[in-house]
């Protein structure tokens, strides 16, 4: 009978990785990084110049406040030197919706909105597209949750 009841557990503990393989729970900054990069290495610059998402380039690099962003030109590059504030993506580029719901949570970074002259990435289009539904309402939400979801040590990814 034991031996049943550890089974039991076993598959049971194989279930749940099958069906959550996608979330896990890790350290986390106050910026969401992957191998140290932001943005999963998208170009900041991009979207607001070509509104779409754009892969960097390794070799072509900017550290603002600790974090490396990687572009894909040298005009970008020199763009986003010149005024990282304006490029940066809200809540340290976790998800915007997530935050609006007082969680942290990765990003696709084709899941992405230009609001107010701000960048606001998202877990996926859905989540886009129901933030965008009430952009001001889910903004107001995010950014009164952001003091503390920024502290959160877990991340849906």
């Amino acid at each position: 009978m034991p031996s049943r009841i550890i089974s039991t557990a076993s598959a049971a503990l194989v279930l749940a990785t099958l069906i959550a393989p996608s979330v896990r729970s890790e350290s986390a900054s106050d910026v969401n990084q992957i191998d140290r990069i932001a943005l999963h290495g998208f170009d900041p610059v991009a979207y607001f110049t070509q509104n779409k998402a754009v892969k960097g380039e390794p070799q072509l690099t900017a550290v603002y406040k600790g974090v490396t962003y990687e572009f894909a030109s040298k005009d970008d590059q020199a763009a986003f030197q010149a005024n990282p504030e304006k490029y940066v993506p809200q809540y340290g580029g976790f998800c915007a919706f997530a935050v609006s719901k007082g969680k942290k949570a990765d990003i696709d970074p084709y899941a992405f909105a230009i609001n107010d002259g701000k960048l606001y990435v998202n877990y996926s289009e859905r989540a886009l597209q129901t933030y965008q539904g009430d952009v001001k309402g889910n903004t107001d939400k995010a950014d009164q949750n952001w003091p503390d979801v920024s502290k959160q040590t877990k991340i849906t990814r």
